[in-house]
Formats: structure tokens, sequence, C-alpha cells
């Protein structure tokens, strides 16, 4: 009889642990799957060109912090960007649809010429803002470049915490709250010294120390300016305090280039040491990839083109992922991809939903991101620049191309470098893909009724000989 009371107490009051500890799981079934959501962190870098990690080809110097997500994970071989310039693409990246369906998407970029009502819309659901309803902490740590204050910002846009800077560019040395493009923490312009890399490394690593406490799952967006000009390296400082003008063309060579892709890929080894040190990284996915195609000190091969232009130069860029667990290492995709593919991708991966007043343009590629085994899926890509009437579709191995008013027809996957146009061979392919992009084109904004200015001309370019700095 007492062992059958001992046994009932014992039960009773296993029962009563078991409650404590798993009942707030009982209130609320959403807590214990959240404590299991990976971390995401997404690492963008800024104008980083095809070759310039030593996974992609790069011989001239070493990014293996960089290498190591690749090795870790998996490379995409047929990776692009929204379009070859920045915030059109950060416009796709952030809302997971084709940038030209907002105002702000038609600015190629956003200069100080742009209208002041051209920014990311606050009410406009966004990665981030999408991963907070299910119950993400988020950071953007870098680089915003999607419209400015009062109007317009981070914090209006889904994040809980903004540590960069607004402007499409700004000095790595010299981004004190009384500059011309300063350094921000939430709203309010900061000083703080150092080379900026550095600091959005070391703020990158802050954030994860924090997030290691508290539990909470967290989406941190790390969005580097390098190497964006202007071209100073860790170790330039004087040469911050000569230049006048930021896009900075009596300067750089590939020395200084390098200099500044390595500072990036040891601050991205910081960043991922953080998450050794704290123990989350079997539970953190990890992205790398860059805005667009590379500039001017870039190597892009084995394409040609560079940014500002649809060649393959300036769109096709390094895209990396690792999730250990479930992404198994060294894999590479051929599976076609764009910026603006991460949004669903992600939010699958976290086992959240998009918003279903506004679908995604892009795609969840979560499937043959697992699984480099399952079907790839075929994909119809469209870009748009205004800069010297530039049009592009990507369909299959087909890319038609048009470019200062000359149209091409290139096999992308055999022809790399864009040099056999096919046109006349394949009419019939051409024809349907300038139509098909024709009415695309239709379904989208205008294109902006200011004219745009060719950087990449003639008199800024040696290359560009012959090229001119027509606005239209």
């Amino acid at each position: 009889m007492m062992k059958k009371f001992e046994t009932q107490l014992f039960r009773r009051n296993f029962l009563q642990v078991i409650s404590t500890l798993f009942g707030a799981t009982a209130i609320n079934p959403n807590l214990f799957a959240q404590t299991n959501k990976p971390n995401i962190i997404f690492i963008l870098a800024d104008d980083l060109g095809y070759g310039d990690l030593s996974c992609y080809g790069q011989q001239d110097f070493k990014t293996p912090h960089i290498d190591s997500i690749a090795s870790d994970g998996l490379k995409f071989l047929q990776a692009y960007s929204n379009s070859a310039s920045c915030t059109p693409t950060r416009v796709a990246l952030i809302t997971g649809r084709y940038q030209m369906r907002l105002k702000v998407g038609i600015e190629e970029p956003l200069q100080t010429d742009s209208p002041k009502d051209a920014g990311l819309p606050p009410e406009h659901p966004t990665m981030p803002g999408q991963f907070k309803k299910i119950g993400y902490s988020t950071t953007l740590i870098g680089k915003w470049h999607l419209g400015d204050l009062p109007n317009f910002g981070p914090l209006k846009s889904g994040y809980d915490r903004f540590y960069g800077v607004f402007s499409g560019t700004t000095d790595y040395f010299n981004h004190g709250s009384k500059s011309s493009t300063p350094l921000y923490e939430q709203e309010i312009p900061i000083d703080r010294h150092g080379y900026i890399t550095n600091l959005f490394g070391d703020r990158a690593v802050e954030t994860i120390h924090q997030h290691a406490q508290n539990k909470t799952p967290f989406f941190m967006s790390v969005h580097f300016n390098a190497p964006h000009y202007p071209w100073e390296g860790p170790n330039d400082e004087p040469e911050s305090k000569r230049i006048k003008d930021l896009i900075h063309r009596d300067g750089g060579n590939l020395k200084i280039f390098a200099s500044m892709v390595e500072n990036m890929d040891e601050n991205v080894g910081k960043i991922l040491k953080a998450l050794s040190d704290k123990g989350l990284t079997d539970n953190t996915i990890v992205v790398f990839t860059s805005d667009n195609g590379g500039e001017r000190f870039s190597r892009t091969w084995p394409f040609s083109g560079m940014k500002n232009e649809l060649l393959e130069g300036g769109l096709r860029i390094p895209s990396i992922i690792k999730w250990p667990g479930k992404i198994s290492p060294n894999q590479t995709t051929q599976q076609v991809s764009i910026s603006m593919d991460w949004m669903p991708t992600l939010l699958a991966a976290a086992g959240g939903n998009l918003d279903p007043m506004y679908p995604s343009d892009g795609e969840n590629l979560l499937p043959q991101i697992l699984n480099t085994k399952n079907p790839i899926k075929q994909r119809k890509l469209f870009w748009r620049y205004k800069v010297a009437s530039q049009r592009a579709v990507r369909d299959g191995d087909y890319k038609y191309l048009q470019i200062a008013n000359n149209e091409f027809l290139f096999n992308v996957v055999e022809d790399q470098r864009e040099r056999a146009n096919l046109k006349d061979r394949h009419k019939d392919i051409f024809e349907k893909l300038k139509n098909e992009w024709t009415s695309w084109s239709l379904s989208m904004l205008n294109e902006r009724e200011r004219p745009a200015t060719f950087t990449n001309a003639g008199r800024g370019l040696a290359d560009h000989y012959g090229v001119v700095n027509s606005s239209k």
C-alpha cells in the first residue's frame, strides 16, 4: 500500500515538474518552436565582382573566411543581382519583388537630385518586418541607401536596430556626425573613430554576444560598404584627408582594392568566430553575396562588363549560404538565382510567410539549396536600366540584351563573355525574348523621366573610349 502511494506521489510530482518546465509551451505553442528557429546573418558586400573572392577564382589575394562559408555550405555559380547598381537591388532584396514596382526602385541609384519622396515606403512589407512577425529581433548594420530621414529609414521598415549610413557611399575614415555622410546610431548621427568596415564588423560581434544572452532568434543584416569607392584601405587615412570627391577617380589601384576586400574578409571572420564562441554556429544560417557586379578594380572574369551595365559582369555576383546540419558542405549549384529570391527562401527556412497582398517575384529556392539533387527551377529573369537604354532577359541559357540601341542574343552558358551574337541565327528566340521583355516592362512602373548619366563613359574610363557620357 505504501509503495503504491509513493508511486502515485512520484508520478504527480513528476507531472508538476514537467508542467512547470513546459507549461509556457502549452500556453503559447510557438514559444518552444521559436527557440529552435535558425538565426540568420545576411552579409552583403558593395560592388564586389563575381571573381573577387578566392573561392570564385581570385588569385591575387585570399579571402579565407568568406571561402569557409562556401566550404561549409553551398556556392551558387549562376547568381544574379536584381540591378547593376545598389539602390534598385536593395529594394528587390528587402521586398522580394522587382524593384520597378516601387518609385524608389527606378532611382538608379538614389542620389542628391532624386525626388525627396523617393524612398522605401514604411507601409510596404519587408524581409526584416516579416521576420519580426514570427518573433525575430532584427538589426541592420551598414549601408541603407533606401531613402532619408525623416520619412524613410531602417527603423521604419522592419529593423529594430540600426548602426550604419543612410547614404550610397561614405568615407572610410571621415564619417563623423558633422560629415556629409555620417554614421548613425538608430536615427542619430554619431562620432566613432576608426575604419568603417572594422566598426561594422565590431558591432556585428557585439550584437551576436547580446543575442547569445537573451536567446531570441535574430535576423541580422550586415551590409558592408566595402569595396565601394572611395579607394581607401585600412592604412590609407592620409588618402581620406586628401580627396575632395568620394567618387575618387584620381586614386585607387589593385593593391588598395585587395586590402579593402581582405579587411572585409577579416571582419567576416570575426563574425563567424563570435558565432562559434557563443555556441550559435549550428543554429545560424549565414549568407554572403553582393549588391551588383564589380566596379573599376574588380575581377569579373570570365564575364565582360561591370557595374552600371547589364552585361554579365555588371549582374553576376558571388552568392554563398551555409546552414550546418541542413546544407551539406562543399556544394555548388547551377541553379539560376537573383537577389529577390532571398526573401521567400529565408522566410521558408524560418517557418515564416510572405504577405499575401504583396506576392514575391522571387522564388523559394530552399529545396534546391537543401538538396542539390532536386530538379533545378527554370527561370525567366528581366532587367531594365535607364542609362544607355539597357534591357535584358535571361530565359534558360539564352539572354536578350539591348545596350545603347544595339541588340544581341547570347547563349550565356556556352558564351560567358557575350561575344557571339546569335540574333540572326536564332531569330525566333530573339524576337520572343524581346517581345516578352516589352510585355514585362509594361507591367512595371515607367522609367524615371529625369535624365540618367552614364558614369562608365570614355572620359572617366579609358577602356570605354568612344562611349559618350550622354544623358537620356
